[in-house]
């Protein structure tokens, strides 16, 4: 018989009823709010925790009071803001695409964040693409500045000195390139055509100005020519057998070649001299050639340069005057004087080479008697120049004889015992034992 439940059983089974519906109640209140609250996140007027933004603000709570915030606003910042490289990287893309305007202003950008060569170098290639060639000059020096052995930069601004007449200026600069890349094609290509290049223009130069001589030479002796190509001399005309002149317009050289003589206007005859040569009265006197007048003009800008000897920035610029003071160990000895000899590590960072290292070895062999102080001490600051160890193990045999040899005659017999320790030490880097 089944079990009938009393009046309590009945209560409490009510109550569980009761908590029960309490709950399904509670967890459908939850549901609702859970969804509201997620709702009011992503609402423009909260914060991500939900709570409003103005109320935020009535209390004095703000997102950046949260580290966390902040921390995430930051690095969110810092992907979207630009950096110098992806500007550089965005200009290479316009550059692809020949918009070299837009690419200028990247890399324009790319500098004022962080200056590089790469960036003044791109730069360079772009003015140089819209015949800017100014710019582009300057934007070369500038990377040079920032790295002298970069080829691109050298070779870039010998094409920009090129256009803007700077011929003797570009082959410098290709020159300097080869000597830092010697198979380059590329930059060889470019070195002999700008020789060729200065090399017409000397010779155009040249004949222009024989010309010039020729011609007041002419005057001078009162040789014309007439509407029928007849030679006059004084106003006039010669027979054939009484030739007086003949101007050579390519030698720039007037000759006098009569055939006969005769007398000539204001009772002036023509006269052959014992050597053979005819002339009026008088031996004319010689012009000088194009070799000679070139060879004085170097001579006064050698002489030129010689006033104006400043200390260079660049190994670029020591090896450039250098080189054109080659055949003067007074002048380079001056040159080498207007450096302080503690700048020789920077100034030569790693683009010291060996016949340049050679050549200043020789030059302060030659101060070495008089300035014994000051020779020592550009032989010791060259041992801090980067690679100097490299440079002098890889000396040609030549040079490593020589260098023995000034070792031995020069520096080794100073009567400064001063010294002697510290050119014992020098001469173990300059000749290692082998």
């Amino acid at each position: 018989m089944a079990r009938v439940p009393n009046k309590h059983n009945r209560d409490q089974n009510s109550n569980f009823q009761g908590v029960l519906s309490d709950l399904q109640g509670w967890e459908l209140s939850l549901k609702e709010k859970d969804k509201k609250m997620k709702s009011q996140y992503h609402s423009p007027g909260h914060n991500e925790k939900g709570v409003s933004t103005s109320s935020a603000n009535q209390f004095g709570y703000s997102r950046n009071s949260d580290p966390i915030s902040r921390i995430s606003s930051s690095l969110l910042q810092d992907e979207e803001s630009p950096d110098a490289n992806s500007e550089k990287e965005l200009g290479n893309e316009y550059f692809k695409q020949k918009k070299f305007n837009e690419a200028i202003d990247c890399y324009s950008r790319s500098i004022a964040l962080s200056p590089s060569a790469v960036a003044y170098a791109n730069r360079a290639m772009a003015y140089l693409r819209i015949k800017r060639y100014a710019e582009a000059e300057n934007d070369c020096s500038e990377a040079l500045n920032l790295d002298d052995r970069y080829i691109k930069a050298y070779s870039r601004r010998a094409t920009a000195r090129k256009e803007l007449g700077k011929l003797k200026a570009s082959i410098e600069d290709s020159e300097f390139a080869l000597r830092l890349e010697p198979n380059n094609q590329e930059v060889k290509k470019q070195h002999a055509d700008v020789k060729d290049l200065y090399k017409k223009e000397v010779l155009k130069k040249a004949s222009a100005a024989a010309a010039t001589d020729s011609t007041q030479e002419a005057k001078r002796l009162g040789v014309t020519e007439d509407q029928t190509g007849h030679t006059k001399v004084g106003g006039k005309p010669s027979g054939a057998g009484s030739k007086i002149a003949e101007i050579s317009m390519a030698s720039g050289n007037i000759s006098s070649k009569p055939e006969l003589d005769g007398p000539l206007e204001g009772g002036k005859t023509l006269k052959e001299n014992p050597q053979g040569d005819k002339s009026i009265g008088k031996k004319r006197e010689q012009k000088p050639s194009v070799q000679e007048l070139a060879s004085r003009a170097a001579s006064l800008a050698v002489a030129e340069a010689a006033k104006n000897l400043s200390p260079p920035k660049t190994a670029y610029q020591f090896e450039v005057s250098w080189r054109g003071l080659s055949g003067d160990p007074v002048l380079q000895g001056t040159f080498l004087k207007a450096i302080s000899p503690t700048t020789l590590p920077q100034l030569f960072k790693n683009a010291l080479s060996a016949p340049i290292l050679i050549d200043i070895i020789k030059c302060v062999a030659t101060l070495f008697t008089e300035e014994t102080e000051l020779a020592v001490k550009y032989l010791d600051n060259l041992t801090k120049v980067s690679r100097f160890d490299m440079i002098i193990m890889c000396l040609s045999a030549a040079d490593k004889t020589d260098l023995h040899k000034m070792w031995e005659e020069v520096f080794s017999n100073t009567n400064s015992t001063e010294y002697t320790e510290t050119l014992g030490k020098l001469r173990l880097k300059y000749c290692p034992v082998r």
